[in-house]
């Protein structure tokens, strides 16, 4: 464990926030950490972290700031609300907003941070919970040269890989916006062709053996697919994710007048999961949906309790 004198926090502690909150605190960091759920802030405070009553009371306490909420809605509440912390960072402060948001959010909330004299990294990640849980993230990364400087130690310590996309907001969250648009259609298509085989009659470990070594896989596939294999559904990125994720893809588009075919399709399948109250599972869980319409029969699931 190495002594760092930077002190950041972390608000928004679900699964991705937590593991990040958790890796700074290994990283030596003062790590102050923020949600609504009291029981994310006890779980950071037993591994080593503070917890701040507020988002405006762990803004007076750091240098630097990552936010991983999962809308624009709470970045803006988070950041800019009654008790948000942009309101009590001093000046030369950094924010990294690592939410999946539109572009033009980033760009927005950018701008209201360089009132307040707070610095942006535009900087969604990828690379999942194990990615937050080791430090192993990657970051699609814009803004200007002086909050990476800032913000580089905590950089190095969150994340394997940072791309460094251009000084400009919005850049990093379009490049996020195009990265979901494959894993989405990804995780439908895998779902897809998972419940095709069972019906089928292929036995579902043995298709999974073949399809991960065959040309046909994917990234998702492999993670995804032994979800739905084990019968476990507890979320590690939910459905509802990639209803909100899809739906940014598409209005990019829209604002592009950009068609977007295959994304539109992934996005009705995450939507009729959500709708036959799947939400909240884990985003495999969008093979339910052909479990409901033709009666496959899934593999067992665990116990939820």
């Amino acid at each position: 464990m190495t002594t760092a004198t930077t002190t950041v926090g972390v608000i928004g502690l679900g699964s991705m926030g937590l593991g990040v909150a958790k890796t700074l605190c290994r990283a030596g960091f003062e790590t102050w950490g923020f949600d609504v759920r009291d029981a994310s802030v006890l779980e950071l405070e037993q591994a080593g972290g503070h917890g701040a009553s507020s988002p405006a009371d762990l803004g007076r306490k750091v240098d630097v700031a990552i936010v991983l909420v999962a809308t624009a809605d709470q970045v803006r509440t988070v950041l800019f609300g009654e008790a948000g912390a942009a309101g009590t960072m001093h000046e030369g402060a950094v924010v990294i907003a690592s939410a999946t948001v539109p572009a033009s959010a980033a760009i927005e909330t950018g701008f209201q941070l360089s009132e307040h004299r707070i610095l942006m990294i535009d900087g969604p990640v990828s690379g999942g919970v194990v990615g937050a849980e080791s430090g192993n993230l990657s970051l699609m990364a814009s803004g200007p040269d002086e909050a990476f400087v800032a913000a580089q130690s905590v950089l190095d310590a969150i994340a394997s890989k940072v791309y460094r996309l251009g000084t400009a907001h919005g850049v990093g969250s379009t490049v996020k916006t195009i990265n979901q648009l494959l894993a989405g259609v990804h995780i439908a298509a895998s779902a897809e062709a998972m419940a095709l085989g069972i019906r089928a009659g292929v036995d579902p470990k043995t298709l999974f053996e073949v399809i991960s070594n065959s040309a046909g896989s994917s990234w998702m596939f492999n993670n995804r697919v032994p979800h739905i294999l084990d019968g476990d559904y507890a979320p590690k990125s939910a459905v509802d994710i990639f209803v909100k994720d899809l739906g940014i893809v598409l209005e990019t588009g829209k604002g592009l007048t950009f068609p977007l075919p295959l994304t539109a399709t992934a996005h009705q399948q995450f939507l009729a999961a959500s709708a036959g109250g799947l939400g909240r599972q884990d985003d495999s869980a969008v093979i339910k949906v052909f479990q409901k319409l033709t009666g496959i029969e899934l593999p067992p699931e665990k116990d939820a309790s």
